[in-house]
């Protein structure tokens, strides 16, 4: 029985959590009777106002031929409406579905295979708080950047960490963490821990980290990697302080240079350093935390050239008021220009920050913006 959340169900749940939501007669009930538990199944939108609110919302309600039912807020905003300065619908419940989160949470710390559940919904979770699954949604993504599936999935590695360095077994580990099954830990695990189970149990010993590192326009850059792809690019001007680096990263790992079988990633990561190879599609295999991997899958869609603020990156990923812990995953990358943390810049248009340096970042924008500006000749 593994904890695992799925979007099977959500409609019968949805049934369960306010009935009849998708008849108009309903919804024109619910806002009537200002009916909370409502808050986030829908938004009604008023024709002589251009306003849509909650159904909990006070206001004075209007007549029934001027109110339109919405779906999402985006979907009346989409019509023109703007939101309710009264009761702020685009925010579900102003904090009362924030403390129906932190239960949600404490619902999803509980499933484990000891509870008994077996398989749970988002729709089952959405019911034992509710509210709707879509509400629940964009509740995960808006205060933690994440959806309900990657908060599980967070939460299940965790445990599985805590009980391998515990020294249970892997085959205990795996079963107390919630997998379910082998095939579902070793499918899932390696990619987020970076190693297979048993090795992470072990710290990391004898896992095979191949390097080089070779001349750039910025110096040297070490290109460091697994079987799987890309786990570290570093910058700096010192061959034996890049190695340093790498073993303080990986202190456990086989660290085996080779400039031949890493060639064809190390020319294509000089190349884009130099700015003649602009696109820079390699596969990575780093070890994040899910709101970092979320980070840096955002930072990888920044096109060649132009740059992102720290708030418009916590706006992309859902978390609008993460702008610092935006800031620390930048500063966590270890793979550089790989994943391009240089094109984030402050909210003035001026860059700060960089792990590997502001005059490497300076100059990598300044390369990017001479190869991409229109060519007046």
């Amino acid at each position: 029985m593994s904890t695992n959340i799925s979007s099977a169900g959500a409609n019968s749940a949805a049934s369960r959590v306010a009935p009849g939501v998708t008849s108009e007669a309903a919804r024109r009930q619910a806002v009537t009777r200002r009916d909370a538990r409502y808050d986030g199944a829908f938004v009604f939108a008023v024709s002589s106002t251009g306003i849509y609110c909650r159904p909990s919302c006070p206001a004075r309600r209007p007549r029934a031929d001027r109110m339109l039912f919405f779906a999402t807020p985006e979907a009346a905003e989409s019509q023109g409406f703007r939101a309710c300065r009264r009761c702020h619908p685009h925010s579900a419940d102003g904090g009362g579905q924030r403390e129906q989160l932190a239960r949600l949470l404490d619902e999803i710390e509980r499933m484990t295979p000891a509870t008994g559940e077996g398989r749970t919904t988002i729709g089952e979770l959405a019911a034992r708080c509710g509210m709707s699954p879509n509400a629940l949604r964009r509740i995960f993504r808006r205060e933690l950047g994440i959806s309900p599936g990657q908060y599980a999935d967070a939460k299940r590695l965790q445990a599985l960490k805590d009980f391998l360095r515990d020294g249970a077994s892997v085959t205990q580990a795996l079963y107390d963490a919630g997998y379910g099954s082998s095939s579902r830990l070793y499918e899932r695990a390696p990619r987020q821990l970076g190693m297979t189970p048993l090795t992470y149990r072990r710290g990391g010993e004898n896992v095979e980290l191949r390097y080089a590192i070779e001349p750039c326009a910025l110096g040297l850059v070490l290109v460091a990697a697994t079987s799987r792809g890309i786990a570290a690019v570093c910058l700096g001007d010192s061959k034996r302080r890049l190695e340093a680096e790498l073993r303080r990263e990986f202190p456990r790992a086989a660290l085996r240079e080779d400039r031949v079988g890493l060639g064809r990633w190390t020319r294509a990561i000089v190349r884009h350093l130099a700015g003649a190879q602009p696109r820079l599609d390699l596969p990575i295999d780093v070890r994040a935390t899910a709101f970092e991997r979320r980070v840096w899958e955002e930072l990888r869609k920044i096109p060649y050239g132009t740059t992102r603020s720290y708030a418009e990156i916590a706006r992309a990923i859902g978390k609008p008021r993460a702008t610092r812990a935006v800031a620390r995953a930048c500063a966590a990358n270890p793979a550089a220009v790989v994943i391009p943390c240089h094109r984030v810049v402050r909210a003035d248009g001026q860059a700060s920050g960089y792990r590997w340096g502001m005059v490497r970042k300076r100059a990598l924008l300044e390369t990017e913006k001479a190869k991409t500006a229109p060519n007046d000749g």
